[in-house]
């Protein structure tokens, strides 16, 4: 399937930026010169054409800036909040702005890019450095985790990383991060030693458990939401070599698969050197949507959402392109008990084997996003109904996977949103990083 989706030259012009954007933009361009590309020049255009979503490469911002070390990022939010301030303008959101790394996301709601706005493409910061001793990797956050595990092949070395090579570091990490190595190692975020950031007012912190304690428990799942992360520190490790690949079975089997796959991730012993996801697939498109939900492994629950994606094909089935597959993917204690108290995702409370049911989505058609959006909302109204009469409910969302309008970070349950918020509050006193700037 492409994933580099094409933008067409003739809307680059359709421009409507505040006045504050503007500003900004020229601000910007004064101090980091080629650093900062426009609509029309090639920079721009091949930052739109690099995101995994159609819907995100048709936004167009008015500038893109391309820093290429952590100085650069300093300067770009400084910059926007100086702006801003000469301007008088006391809702700073005013100047908006996004922030990517990979591209990957499906969210379209300003997360990685942004119409008539500023957006801060992180993907120059993708230096990797090995520590002397080995056991650790520093990372740029506009890396690929297929350049990390390029890079770290050669070494008979890995990392707790994404499972698909043109996911960003940065914001795979940030939203927590499953990894195939997590049942051994834990979530993506929960292996990062430091993380390198640059707070709203422009000061770079290394942040560490040590150093910025509460500020590391929050970048453990809270995403972009304290500033710009330019690097990660991860846990390295020895890796030799790995089987893996995909077997297909008819649908004809579906009972004995879902009896697997509970016995698979409720097993006493959890064997940590493995990993299984289960697929249901539809057929190919480019605009692409996530919708997430968290439940327990029973068969009847199993079973449930797979009688609820079956239901949901004649809405959808005729949809030029469409590709609607249900992916079940395990969530056992081995993964999200080891450091529960050290990040934000709020799952110290949760017992027994979850799953994880990610529906991903691909068609064609702008035209069809309205029956898209519905359907996939209706699916999941319906699997979170079936999880409850189940008592099979999990609240969590993981934030990778949401869609537009879930809401993850509420999922993680009131003692973390306190904390997340009191470290937003410390960090990003003037509400830079926050749309309600409470």
């Amino acid at each position: 399937m492409d994933q580099s989706p094409a933008v067409g030259f003739e809307a680059l012009s359709s421009f409507q930026p505040s006045p504050a954007v503007g500003a900004c933009c020229l601000a910007l361009s004064s101090l980091l010169g080629p650093k900062v590309s426009f609509p029309h020049t090639k920079p721009y255009i091949d930052s739109m054409n690099s995101y995994f979503s159609q819907q995100n490469a048709a936004l167009r911002p008015l500038c893109v800036v391309s820093p290429t070390d952590a100085d650069d990022v300093s300067t770009t939010i400084v910059s926007i909040a100086q702006a801003s301030s000469l301007l008088s303008i006391t809702d700073k959101s005013q100047c908006h702005f996004a922030i990517r790394s990979g591209g990957h996301t499906s969210l379209i709601s300003e997360a990685s890019n942004i119409q008539d706005g500023i957006t801060i493409d992180l993907s120059g910061l993708n230096t990797i450095r090995l520590s002397d001793d080995q056991t650790t990797a520093s990372v740029g956050v506009g890396a690929t985790w297929g350049e990390v595990y390029s890079y770290l092949d050669s070494l008979n070395l890995s990392v707790a990383g994404g499972r698909a090579a043109q996911v960003g570091v940065g914001g795979l990490t940030l939203g927590g991060g499953i990894s195939y190595h997590s049942p051994r190692y834990g979530w993506t975020c929960d292996t990062v030693s430091e993380f390198e950031i640059v707070l709203p007012n422009g000061t770079i912190v290394h942040a560490t458990e040590e150093e910025h304690p509460d500020l590391t428990m929050a970048l453990r799942g809270g995403s972009a939401n304290f500033g710009i992360v330019t690097e990660v520190k991860l846990r390295a490790f020895k890796q030799g070599s790995v089987w893996g690949g995909h077997v297909y079975y008819p649908l004809e089997t579906i009972n004995d698969q879902l009896r697997a796959f509970e016995s698979f991730n409720t097993a006493r012993g959890y064997d940590d050197s493995n990993l299984l996801i289960s697929d249901c697939t539809h057929r190919c498109g480019d605009r692409q949507l996530n919708v997430v939900i968290t439940h327990g492994t029973t068969v009847d629950m199993l079973n449930a959402t797979y009688l609820r994606w079956k239901s949901s094909l004649p809405e959808i089935e005729d949809v030029r392109g469409i590709v609607w597959s249900v992916s079940l993917e395990p969530l056992p204690p081995a993964i999200y008990a080891r450091a529960p108290r050290k990040n934000a995702l709020g799952l110290s409370n949760t017992t027994g084997s979850q799953v994880v049911t990610l529906l991903s989505a691909t068609w064609e058609d702008e035209t069809d996003d309205e029956r898209i959006y519905n359907t996939a909302r209706a699916l999941f109204e319906g699997i979170e109904e079936d999880a409850r009469r189940l008592n099979n409910y999990e609240s969590f969302l993981y934030l990778n996977y949401a869609a537009d309008w879930q809401d993850p970070i509420a999922s993680y349950g009131e003692s973390s949103i306190e904390m997340l918020k009191r470290v937003s509050r410390d960090v990003d006193p003037e509400g830079l990083f926050r749309k309600d700037r409470d």
